[in-house]
């Protein structure tokens, strides 16, 4: 069975940092892409950003790049985004995500991804 759990949300004052994790089992970790996708009350969904375990290819929203970094300890099954400069409107539940085809679908809301975690909550107050 697929798991992902994320952790490492919480509040941060603007200007602050935060890291996120998202442990995975029940798969075969190198042979997928995982993704961090956000929901914000009332706004649409966005994949903020992603990689392919595979290769290591990373991908980032136009909204978050230069100021997120994804990454990966293989070792552990697990992902990191490391978020800095954080604002108020990156607050939304941060949801760590798994594609099996082991590629992150680019030009849509969610990276392609086919397995969810539950989320984890990051509120940035001004």
């Amino acid at each position: 069975e697929v798991q992902l759990v994320e952790s490492g949300g919480g509040l941060v004052q603007a200007g602050g940092s935060l890291r996120l994790s998202c442990a995975a089992s029940g798969f075969t970790f190198d042979d997928y892409a995982i993704g961090w996708i956000r929901q914000a009350p009332g706004k649409a969904r966005e994949g903020v950003s992603c990689v392919s375990i595979k290769d290591g290819t990373t991908y980032y929203s136009d909204s978050v790049r230069g100021r997120f970094t994804i990454s990966s300890d293989n070792a552990k099954n697990t992902v990191y985004l490391r978020m800095n400069s954080l604002q108020p409107e990156d607050t939304a539940v941060y949801y760590c995500a798994a594609a099996g085809v082991g590629s992150c679908e680019e030009g849509t809301d969610d990276y392609g991804m086919n397995y969810w975690g539950k989320g984890t909550l990051v509120t940035v107050s001004s």
